[in-house]
């Protein structure tokens, strides 16, 4: 499939200075990307990646974020693993040749929304996930990248891109930051549903070693 760049706004924000405010729920939109079941037995810490990734998914759910999810390739590298959930949650699915998910009918959900940051998962950190990052930045979206569900083949390549998207003026955050961020406080009509997503800590993926690197 042709990669369609779609048609946003090409504002560019000085991230020098940009001022981090609290992620709004109400004008966000969750990108899952690319979690298939041929890079299963590759990605570092995949079924973590795959867990921590469907709580930020079904909390999306609770609080009415929408989610679109893309898949590489899909004829060769197969379609989003079944632990996901995106099918039962009746999530849009986008095939993608091009490794930004910024292409074909995905930026339209965008628009449609109205949407001004985008939380993103998946894999890989130094390839897809990347450069959808650089290139939501370029069209002035806030990005938020959820450390504990990206990941990449090696550790050296997921840290370091890490490293790249936060300084291209990407959020770094984790799973129950993020997902408490979006409930806002305790005073949420959906807070005991989020609540119940997280009473178990996400599991380890393997980053508190490179924490110093980040």
């Amino acid at each position: 499939m042709p990669c369609k760049r779609g048609r946003l706004n090409q504002k560019h924000t000085q991230w020098g200075s940009k001022i981090i405010k609290k992620i709004n729920a109400k004008q966000s939109a969750l990108f899952v990307c690319d979690l298939q079941e041929k890079f299963r037995n590759n990605i570092k810490f995949f079924p973590e990646i795959v867990q921590i990734s469907r709580r930020l998914i079904d909390a999306s759910k609770i609080l009415n974020v929408p989610i679109v999810a893309t898949e590489q390739y899909p004829k060769g590298l197969g379609h989003s693993v079944a632990e996901l959930g995106l099918q039962e949650n009746n999530v849009p699915i986008f095939p993608k040749m091009c490794f930004s998910m910024c292409a074909n009918d995905v930026v339209s959900k965008l628009e449609e929304h109205q949407v001004k940051e985008v939380v993103l998962c998946g894999i890989e950190a130094h390839v897809c996930v990347y450069q959808t990052c650089l290139d939501l930045l370029s069209r002035g979206y806030t990005v938020h990248i959820v450390a504990d569900a990206v990941s990449s083949r090696s550790m050296t390549d997921r840290v370091f891109a890490l490293k790249g998207m936060q300084s291209a003026g990407a959020i770094l955050t984790t799973s129950e930051c993020l997902i408490l961020g979006l409930v806002g406080g305790a005073d949420h009509p959906q807070f005991k549903a989020v609540q119940k997503l997280i009473l178990e800590s996400a599991p380890d993926t393997g980053l508190l070693s490179h924490v110093s690197h980040i």
